[in-house]
């Protein structure tokens, strides 16, 4: 039973501690707008999302005012464009891109996920170029966010996608100099990519999914920090057990909002995500969490083990309070996203290869990273590749998401505003992996994959 002092430890961490619901996602599938006439599938997309979507955001912000709960962001997935695309006749699938974009501006969400292609064990149909399309795509659109998915544990690394993605990912950048390089933040490449996700810029809609689906995605890294300052005294063990019941209160509020936006839209409840998603906000920070462990500056040895505590015990405390968890679900460590991570990559105490260890453990991968304007496409594959080994590996959800920050060297700023904060361009190896990543081929499946 409910009693007075939770409803006033929720306000707390409502009005004090940054907790929001960051994302609601609604899925969208689009496998019945499939035509080979681009024009027509275009129309038919267009339709079923405005159709489908039209109560998104006013719903929400219903919700927002009758439960006093914010919701930061109200967002599409659809299926991968390069699915719907395969059915089309040659032509530019940045057609795709533009409807997208259309229909976004029309049922007013902050973004639309879903220009993706999934090629982890080979290209077919229209795959290639939307890959190539990616750059003219996401410089030409405002809210459509592009990902790509180059390797799984049960189909191991498409190499020959890789090497492509690295020219992709500068290219975004170059596309979009004059804005901040923001092209190369809107796109993700993904190893193990779920198809549930509801955060962008990697979210898609998957094949398995139901023809329409609401996820949540929650947030709490402030609530976490709040809890844990006041935790003096504690062992580890008494820590983990203060993030799990903290976690759990985030994740019963994600699922309230989510069964209540799928009840007014008429659309079944998907998941909740339990990721912890920082803001640029003072104390809105999983870093500062890591530090109120224990740590001197996050990035410091030590770092990797508390954050591997952090993730399982909010995966624990998420999955006591909702038997629908998915997505990505733990922590999320995007650079320029978190106050904390901002400063400790200033400082010099958060290193890219620092970070890179730091995503075995963690929910996503190498994100919101910025990197020298000159670094070679080679050597962005090549980061992609040992990304997706460790996701291959550790049957885990590996991503990156990099942004050559063109004219800019180690030490300037890149500042994208809003969610997307701003960071300092961090320094990268420049050995060149050039050979390695010209090989091409399959790196092959490890031995985790034979589990039938």
């Amino acid at each position: 039973m409910i009693n007075t002092h939770e409803i006033l430890e929720t306000i707390t961490m409502i009005q004090d501690e940054n907790l929001d619901i960051r994302t609601v996602t609604m899925g969208i599938s689009l496998l019945d707008c499939m035509d080979s006439d681009i024009d027509k599938a275009c129309e038919k997309v267009y339709s079923k999302i405005v159709s489908t979507a039209k109560d998104l955001v006013p719903v929400c912000k219903q919700i927002e005012t009758e439960l006093g709960i914010p919701i930061i962001n109200k967002r599409i997935s659809v299926t991968p464009i390069a699915i719907v695309a395969s059915a089309c006749k040659e032509e530019s699938p940045v057609k795709f891109a533009k409807t997208l974009e259309r229909a976004a501006r029309e049922v007013g969400v902050n973004f639309i996920g879903g220009y993706s292609a999934l090629v982890q064990k080979g290209f077919a149909g229209a795959d290639i170029a939307l890959i190539e399309s990616i750059p003219e795509a996401l410089a030409c659109t405002e809210h459509v966010c592009a990902s790509v998915n180059i390797g799984s544990t049960k189909a191991g690394i498409n190499m020959n996608a890789v090497k492509m993605m690295g020219k992709i990912v500068k290219e975004c950048a170059e596309k979009t100099s004059d804005r901040m390089c923001i092209g190369a933040a809107k796109l993700v490449v993904f190893c193990n990519a779920p198809e549930d996700n509801p955060f962008m810029a990697g979210a898609f809609h998957g094949v398995g999914e139901p023809d329409v689906v609401i996820n949540v995605g929650v947030s709490g890294p402030g609530v976490v920090r709040a809890a844990l300052s006041k935790s003096e005294g504690l062992d580890l063990t008494g820590v983990a057990e203060l993030i799990k019941r903290t976690a759990f209160k985030i994740t019963r509020m994600g699922q309230l909002v989510a069964q209540e936006a799928s009840k007014r839209l008429g659309y079944p409840f998907g998941i909740v995500d339990l990721s912890l998603a920082p803001t640029p906000a003072v104390g809105d920070s999983v870093a500062y969490i890591l530090e109120e462990i224990g740590l001197e500056c996050c990035g410091s040895c030590g770092t990797t083990a508390a954050l591997a505590m952090l993730n399982d015990a909010v995966k624990k405390g998420g999955v006591m309070a909702s038997s629908r968890v998915g997505g990505l679900s733990g922590a999320f460590i995007p650079v320029t996203e978190d106050a904390g991570m901002i400063h400790a990559s200033t400082v010099g105490a958060l290193s890219i290869e620092k970070l890179e260890a730091m995503t075995a453990v963690c929910s996503v991968g190498l994100d919101m990273i910025n990197i020298p304007g000159d670094t070679t496409p080679e050597v962005i594959s090549a980061l992609i590749a040992d990304e997706a080994a460790i996701g291959m590996v550790n049957s885990k959800t590996t991503a990156v998401r990099v942004i050559p920050a063109i004219g800019k060297s180690v030490g300037d700023t890149l500042n994208f505003g809003g969610l997307l904060g701003e960071g300092p361009v961090m320094k990268i190896s420049t050995y060149s992996p050039a050979k390695f990543v010209n090989r091409g081929g399959q790196i092959p499946a490890p031995m985790q994959s034979l589990k039938n």
